[in-house]
């Protein structure tokens, strides 16, 4: 089967492995960072838009502040994951969606989910 998206852009998922322990603080120590790359994403920008007309929307400029990436099918996504999208590191916010297989065509669509840039 030929890749679904064979123009779609590469992204690498950062996922943390379980904690080797705890600090002495008692704090969990991080677990080891483990880069995927997976390719043929569909990567579009997201912005932060003011409900239309009125006053909100008046003299405001569009806030880019992540994108919305359709991965291939079957990819494995986790909302702990983190994701880095054009060399940014992002957060995926909210809870990633498998959009399931295509009623029309019988084919598997791809994994939906929102990252945001991640500040300070």
């Amino acid at each position: 089967m030929p890749a679904p998206y064979p123009y779609g852009e590469a992204v690498v998922r950062l996922r943390r492995g379980p904690s080797p322990g705890r600090d002495p603080r008692g704090q969990p120590i991080p677990g080891p960072l483990a880069e995927t790359t997976v390719h043929g994403c569909v990567v579009t920008p997201r912005q932060s838009t003011p409900q239309v007309g009125g006053d909100a929307q008046q003299a405001r400029d569009t806030v880019i502040v992540g994108w919305t990436v359709y991965a291939p099918p079957g990819s494995d996504w986790l909302t702990t994951d983190q994701v880095r999208i054009r060399g940014q590191v992002c957060e995926i916010t909210g809870q990633p969606g498998d959009w399931g297989v295509s009623v029309f065509t019988g084919t598997p669509g791809p994994v939906q989910f929102a990252a945001d840039r991640v500040t300070g």
